[in-house]
């Protein structure tokens, strides 16, 4: 890398943060809490966990590095520049919260709170962040590249995600439209079709997976191919059940909108989405950007 580097550190408001901002003060918030039969002490716990390890984050940049901060919600308005060193801390979630903004720069997870998340994504201390910081910017860290989905519509709409994409009924209500996968089409009304990565594998596209005692070999994270379902096809005599599972790896899958109006949208975030309406085309396939994971 050349030049001095920008640490920008992505967070998420804690409960206690979300919870002071409805109630006003830490006794209201506590009152709110015992009303559900829980302690604030738990909340507050967390809270300060996850305060030591932006903290411990912050005093691991250099003096002389640039630094930025940027909370989940203000992501969509972030300008991030192609060298920067990505840190979040936070849940595996925030990983894929911020994925989609970004376009190689790699990405540094930190655990504030060991043992309450999985540990997918965000895969290091905040004790180690000075570490692998100085090894980011001299070009020596370790990073895996994990595949991304992206869907494209007709009218130039683009989205990408690194776990899935979710092509549905805004209100989940029936979704009708024309599926193609390869040679085979079928007219489908349905609950969504879901486009999965290796890493999303583990979340949503797994339950579905699972439910349906699918036989599909699902893909690893870093490999190329990714896996769509269809949630719950309904066979009836203009519609049909047979096409709604298989894997994707350089031919995409499209679906052709029959319905006033769909929504597109990844990672489970449905305020960042696509509109489409009767007679325009998505096509859900692997994106050309990845995710550089430290």
């Amino acid at each position: 890398m050349t030049g001095t580097p920008r640490v920008v550190v992505v967070h998420r408001r804690t409960e206690y943060d979300e919870l002071l901002a409805r109630h006003g003060t830490r006794g209201q918030a506590a009152f709110f809490l015992g009303t559900r039969g829980r302690s604030i002490d738990e909340v507050t716990a967390v809270h300060a966990q996850v305060a030591e390890a932006l903290t411990a984050v912050t005093n691991a940049v250099p003096a002389d590095w640039g630094r930025g901060r940027v909370e989940r919600a203000d992501l969509p308005r972030f300008l991030f520049e192609p060298d920067d060193l990505v840190v979040v801390v936070g849940q595996d979630g925030l990983v894929a919260n911020v994925a989609k903004y970004l376009d190689g720069q790699p990405v540094l997870g930190i655990d504030p709170s060991p043992g309450r998340n999985a540990g997918v994504l965000v895969r290091h201390p905040a004790a180690s962040a000075a570490d692998l910081l100085h090894d980011l910017a001299r070009g020596s860290a370790t990073t895996e590249t994990r595949t991304m989905v992206e869907a494209t519509a007709d009218d130039g709409q683009a989205l990408v995600a690194l776990n899935e994409v979710f092509v549905g009924h805004e209100s989940h209500q029936t979704a009708r439209y024309t599926l193609v996968a390869g040679e085979r089409t079928e007219q489908q009304a349905s609950s969504g079709v879901l486009v999965s990565t290796g890493t999303g594998a583990t979340g949503w596209c797994r339950s579905v997976w699972l439910e349906r005692h699918s036989s599909l070999v699902l893909p690893a994270p870093s490999a190329p191919q990714l896996a769509w379902f269809v949630r719950e096809a309904w066979p009836s005599p203009a519609t049909g059940a047979t096409l709604t599972e298989g894997l994707l790896a350089d031919a995409p899958l499209s679906l052709t909108v029959q319905s006033d109006r769909l929504v597109v949208f990844g990672d489970g975030v449905e305020d960042d989405r696509l509109l489409v309406s009767w007679g325009q085309q998505v096509v859900l396939g692997r994106s050309d950007r990845v995710l550089r994971l430290v």
